[in-house]
């Protein structure tokens, strides 16, 4: 019998190349890199081969897999045999197509399989089209269109896919084919248009398409009509776009259906019947969310799509009404909010709208959206970004106009049905001028700060016209003043005026943080070097602001305050601009920094006047005392009065007080002024900062309250007592219970209220019960004394809600002070930063510390938090690790000294660590400082040398030459930090750690050798076992600085070396037990210091004596517990090993071994095998026997080496060390097993196969 071809089937191929196969898992997967990847490479591979019979059977893997179960494997086949299609020309569409419904029957397919089935005809048909070879082939062409007809009518499973299918059909294809192919397959779903979405949007692309063949006529004889929306069509055209939006309902978008309506709309010419009628009229009244939204979006789409009248028609429709209401009834929360969504619409409009007209009147548009005056898109809207300069001019003037004139006819204003119910407004109309000119204000200030291009001329117009109408009102017109050209229709209120000065401070922040505008290259040149707050001319803007304001005073005929200036406010202007001529002379002389920011400064106070003139006069006045003081270089020269303060402690009380006001321009001008005067700073200027800081002061401001309320509960007590003594009628329980409930809820109550209260009482006969009858008194009598009752417990509970009120009031001064503060550490923060060798930073330290210390002790909410952690940094980041320090400290060494001392014993005798931490590194930079800029060499490694008398003879000579300290007392800083060591050691609860004496030997190395013995003795000296291991740390790190073997001489290293292995010796002999978690940490940093020990006396070759030390580690091997620990038995180990003694090897568990005569296996249960009638008949003998044979082998040698096992088990639980030595054995075992299981499977499956055979 002859063999079979070897191309006759899938057998054959498999057996050919398993690369190729390959491929067809990887198309399948559901990585979208990996399906593209397999793609090309079988597309390589086909084109390289060049076989049919590959071919072949590539077409039919792709085509089986386009009705895969795994939906992400399904568009991988269609791809790929879409890429297949087009690259190998000659495979005939219709084949393939005639193949895919052979494979994918419909009629013949299982009913659990159907869906798969129509995703693969559909997926055919799109590999198909994505082919693009279905525009040549127009049998293929027609059969795919009448698949996808068929298809469609199975919406369950493919939704409105065959649909849009058949639209990206007919976009693609040419006229010529629509007309002879398509048109009359077509031509029943062009017929019923209306009747479904996808039905219509097919018939508008059609339309679009191909106008000549869908043409009036034609239209006519399909639908009735000549146009898709006539009046008629209108009810159809409302249900099919109702239908659309209910689909699209969770992909929140518009359907395209709707907006190849919008298009067709505009084509016929009908756009205002379409949205009067279907949009307005249909759509809109049904009143649902889908529906709704459905028209917001075609508003926005419509934009770019409509000429300037139809614009205003949409703008000032019924559908912009009711999205203004959505904005407004979406500002609860848990509700959607589609404003979003229409900025988006609005922004890409104006991004690609080159029209400025069309630009302009949609912004309008939008900004004439009124809720009661008030627009409802947002003031800072950023679409205004878009805008083109003309555009955004006449933007600009409409608003003014519209703040001048409010027109609410042109504006499109609505009221909410909330709003109607609660509409309690009975001047409505000033309500909305008053709302509608504050969004205006805020919108012209959105403006300046709009990222987009704008000129300086409009920012300077926005700010004439914003600080007019805050400070001024206009008279008479004059053309000097061009705000006075056109006067308010409804006068602006003093609350006008005061939300527009408080929005023109605003503004001015803005101005001072604005680049520079302008497309010169001077411009161009000031913003490459980050210049802000100035025009192009390099003039300040708040200059010309104050300019503007000086045009405004000079015109009082034309235009009038709306706080006058009195003689001396106005007197105290005039001073003011002639200082600012001065200081621009000398400017322009020096180009000083520091005149600059007095130039600033005294801007932003003078332009204060307007909103604030009483309380800016005395920092007015005092400022310019101060800089004329200041520009006078002959008085700095000259001794200054006494009760006269310098020029620069003003200037610090003018930048304090206006830290004190809630303005970001003022904290940022403040911060910018400060650092220029950082130069001239004196310490009593300084301390007027400090003082801010002080806890104290709190403390102070607050005890009056504390002594009151303490005294007060002091009487309250004593009165109770007293009432309990004269009262004691032990029949009143009840109401004693009820008294007690009342003081502890009213705990205000006091003796002047007790008296007036039996007063009253008294007066009306109430006390005297048991001298006459409750009949005695007539009711006139009762009615008098309830009241008298009544308004004493009012008058009380008046004064009791004033207290609280005032706890109240209290609380929000804390808060008000402890926001000041953070303010003033700003200040702080730029002295340090600016003057880091400043002597008068030594001040710095103490308050820091102490603000520090009060608010960790203290139960403090997150402003607290806030102002710590601001604190903290400032400290530790700008003050102890600055890299500039103090140079000249010749006359203040022993305040230094004196303040190292006082640190360092704070931080001892501290209780909290964290505290005592900073108190330990303000030290350090003290000792820093102290010591100075010592050019240091870099530290080489210890090396055993040649000659070592030579080499011991250059080192010292070294390190007379590297131990400079430069102002430090020695001797004194090492009084003082021993006693803290030596408390870190022997006190049992101490603030210090051994990480902060680390840091002293790392940055200090010259306090090792001072220090090495104190860290010896504390070995076995240390209070704990704690204490006696940090010794050990401390002694290793001390050890590994080569400036300290460089520092002693050969005689005191090797001494040292011996007197540390003594110590050492000492603590270990005096080791008993290892009952808790520190007597191994102990012992462990005790073997870790000796095994760098014994290396050094190894290396160096050092006379130490062992002996004893071999005694004392022995020892400490024989207590109970000492196995317990594996990082332990490591380190003893290692030590031993340097010692020159072996680590006893333990004997290995074998796994197989020989029966030993004589000795019988142990009978073991087997567990997992099956009983002997279970097990097959067929079975080979020979395996079975083979692992009796193992298992009697094992189970001697379990007999055998159970002492070994023993051992194996105490290794796994730590024993790193032989870890890899024994574990070889069990993964021998474990991949030997593995293979005889893989093998017992194989044969299993094969042993199946035959007999299924």
């Amino acid at each position: 019998m002859e063999a079979a071809p070897a191309p006759a089937g899938p057998r054959g191929i498999l057996q050919q190349n398993r690369q190729f196969l390959d491929f067809f898992w990887d198309i399948a997967k559901p990585q979208q890199e990996l399906r593209l990847a397999a793609t090309e490479g079988l597309l390589r591979y086909l084109r390289a081969s060049e076989q049919e019979d590959e071919l072949k059977y590539t077409l039919k893997r792709l085509i089986d897999g386009l009705g895969a179960t795994r939906e992400a494997a399904r568009p991988g086949f269609s791809l790929a045999l879409a890429q297949v299609l087009q690259f190998f020309e000659e495979i005939p569409l219709h084949a393939v197509l005639e193949q895919i419904k052979e494979k994918h029957n419909l009629e013949r397919v299982k009913k659990k399989l159907f869906r798969n089935a129509a995703f693969g005809n559909f997926f055919g048909v799109l590999a198909l089209f994505q082919s693009g070879r279905l525009a040549k082939d127009k049998k293929a062409l027609l059969e795919c269109v009448r698949l996808l007809q068929s298809l469609a009518q199975h919406h369950a499973h493919l939704r409105d896919l065959p649909r849009k299918t058949l639209v990206d059909i007919l976009s693609e294809i040419p006229e010529a084919v629509f007309e002879e192919v398509l048109f009359g397959a077509l031509r029943a779903d062009f017929t019923s248009a209306f009747s479904t979405p996808e039905q219509l949007h097919l018939l508008l692309v059609g339309i679009q398409k191909f106008p000549r063949v869908l043409k009036p006529s034609n239209l006519k004889m399909l639908l009735g009509s000549s146009a898709i929306v006539t009046m008629e069509n209108i009810p159809r055209l409302v249900e099919v776009l109702k239908t659309a939006a209910r689909s699209e309902k969770k992909d929140k978008t518009l359907p395209r259906v709707g907006m190849d309506l919008l298009r067709v709309s505009v084509k016929e010419g009908a756009f205002q019947l379409f949205w009067k009628e279907a949009v307005e009229k249909g759509l809109l009244k049904e009143q649902s969310g889908p529906t709704s939204y459905m028209c917001y979006r075609l508003l926005g789409s419509a934009l770019p799509l409509l000429s300037l009248d139809q614009l205003q028609l949409v703008l000032r429709g019924e559908v912009m009404r009711s999205y203004g209401d959505h904005v407004v009834s979406a500002q609860l929360p848990d509700r959607y909010k589609f404003a979003p969504e229409m900025e988006t619409y609005v922004n890409s409009f104006l991004e690609g709208c080159e029209d400025p007209e069309k630009q302009l009147a949609v912004l309008i548009g939008f900004s004439a959206l009124t809720n009661q005056g008030y627009p409802v898109v947002p003031s800072f809207w950023k679409v205004v970004k878009h805008l083109q300069p003309v555009a955004l001019l006449k933007y600009v003037d409409w608003l003014k106009g519209m703040f001048l004139r409010p027109d609410f006819d042109s504006c499109l204003d609505f009221t909410t049905s909330r709003q109607k119910q609660n509409q309690e407004k009975a001047n409505m109309t000033q309500h909305r001028v008053a709302r509608l000119r504050k969004w205006i204000i805020a919108r012209l200030v959105s403006i300046v700060d709009n990222p987009g291009k704008k000129e300086e001329d409009l920012v300077m117009d926005i700010v004439r016209f914003c600080f007019f109408h805050a400070f001024f009102k206009a008279k008479k017109l004059t053309c000097e003043i061009p705000e006075t050209e056109s006067l308010p229709s409804v006068p602006l209120d003093g609350q006008s005026h005061s939300m527009a000065a408080n929005l023109f401070f605003s503004l001015l922040q803005i101005l001072n943080s604005l680049p520079v505008l302008g497309d010169t290259a001077e411009a161009a040149a000031l913003r490459e070097k980050h210049v802000h707050g100035m025009t192009a001319d390099r003039k300040l803007w708040i200059y010309l602001v104050v300019q503007y304001a000086n045009v405004l005073l000079s015109h009082e005929k034309h235009v009038k305050a709306v706080t006058p200036f009195s003689t001396e406010q106005r007197a105290a202007w005039d001073r003011m601009l002639q200082s600012l001529e001065t200081l621009q002379k000398k400017e322009r002389e020096s180009r000083s920094m520091e005149i600059f920011a007095f130039q600033h400064l005294l801007l932003l106070v003078g332009i204060h006047l307007f909103k604030a003139p009483a309380e800016t006069m005395e920092l007015l006045n005092d400022l310019m005392n101060c800089i004329e003081r200041a520009s006078d270089k002959k008085s700095k020269k000259k001794k200054a009065d006494e009760e006269e303060p310098e020029w620069v402690e003003v200037v610090v009380e003018i930048l304090l007080s206006l830290l004190s006001q809630p303005s970001l321009l003022m904290r940022r001008v403040s911060k910018s002024v400060f650092g220029r005067i950082c130069p001239y700073m004196s310490k009593k200027a300084l301390h007027l900062i400090l003082d801010v800081l002080d806890p104290e002061q709190d403390e102070d401001e607050e005890g009056a309250v504390v002594v009151v309320e303490e005294r007060d509960k002091k009487k309250k007590s004593l009165l109770k007592d007293t009432n309990e003594e004269e009262s004691g009628d032990p029949s009143d329980d009840d109401s004693s219970e009820e008294d007690s409930e009342d003081e502890e809820n009213n705990e205000d109550v006091d003796e002047n209220f007790r008296n007036q209260l039996m007063n009253v009482l008294q007066a009306g006969n109430a006390l005297e019960g048991d001298q006459s009858d409750e009949d005695d008194v007539d009711d006139d009598t009762m009615l008098a004394l309830d009241e008298n009752v009544s308004a004493l417990f009012a008058e009380q509970q008046k004064r009791i809600q004033a207290k609280k009120d005032e706890k109240e009031k209290m609380r929000k001064e804390k808060i008000l002070r402890r926001d000041f503060k953070i303010k003033v550490l700003d200040l702080v923060e730029v002295f340090l930063d600016k003057q880091p060798e400043n002597p008068l930073v030594f001040d710095v330290i103490d308050p820091l510390l102490v603000v520090i210390e009060r608010s960790m002790s203290s139960d403090s909410g997150k402003q607290e938090q806030d102002f710590l952690q601001k604190t903290a940094d400032i400290f530790t980041n700008h003050l102890c690790r600055a890299k500039q320090y103090c140079k000249t400290v010749g006359e203040l060494q022993e305040d230094l000294h004196a303040l190292m001392e006082s640190l360092v014993k704070r931080a001892s005798k501290h209780v909290d660590s964290p505290v005592a931490l900073y108190y330990f590194s303000a030290s350090l930079y003290l000792f820093r400082v102290l010591k100075g800029n010592v050019a240091r060499e870099p530290a080489t490694p210890l090396s055993p040398s040649k000659n070592p008398l030579k080499s011991r003879k250059g080192s010292i000579a070294q390190t007379d030459q590297l131990s400079g300290t430069g102002c430090l007392d020695l001797e004194r800083v090492t009084r003082v930090y021993q006693e803290a060591l030596n408390g870190f050691f022997t006190k049992r609860k101490s603030a210090l750690t051994g990480s902060m004496f680390f840091d002293l030997f790392n940055r200090f190395p010259v306090m090792c050798k001072p220090l090495i013995g104190t860290v010896v003795k504390a070995i076995t000296a240390g209070a704990r076992q704690h204490q006696q291991a940090q010794a050990c740390m401390l002694l290793q790190k001390a050890l590994q600085t080569p400036d300290l073997k460089r520092s002693v001489t050969e005689e005191e290293w090797e001494e040292l070396i011996r007197e540390s292995i003594n110590q050492i010796t000492e603590n270990l002999k005096a080791v008993s037990e290892f009952k808790v978690k520190v007597d191994h940490e102990k012992v462990i940093k005790c073997l870790e210091l000796l095994n760098f020990l014994i290396k050094i006396v190894n290396r160096e070759k050092l006379d130490v004596e062992w002996a004893e030390l071999s005694r004392a580690l022995h020892g400490v091997s024989q207590q109970e517990g000492f196995g317990k620990s594996v990082r332990l038995d490591c380190l003893f180990w290692n030590v031993m090993k340097l010692l020159g003694f072996t680590r006893p090897k333990k004997e290995k568990a074998v796994a197989r071994s020989e029966h030993t005569p004589g000795a019988e296996p142990l009978k073991r249960k087997k567990k997992g095998f099956l009983p002997a009638t279970k097990k097959r008949k067929n079975r080979k003998k020979a395996p079975a026997e083979s692992q009796e044979a193992g298992a009697e082998s094992s189970r001697e040698a379990s007999v055998a080496g159970g002492k070994a096992a023993a051992q194996k088990n105490r290794k796994r639980k730590g024993g790193a060390e032989n870890a890899g030595a024994e574990g070889s054995l069990p993964k021998t075992a474990k991949w030997s097993h593995g293979q005889e299981t893989r093998g017992k499977q194989g044969k299993a499956k094969k042993r199946k196969k035959e007999k299924n055979h």
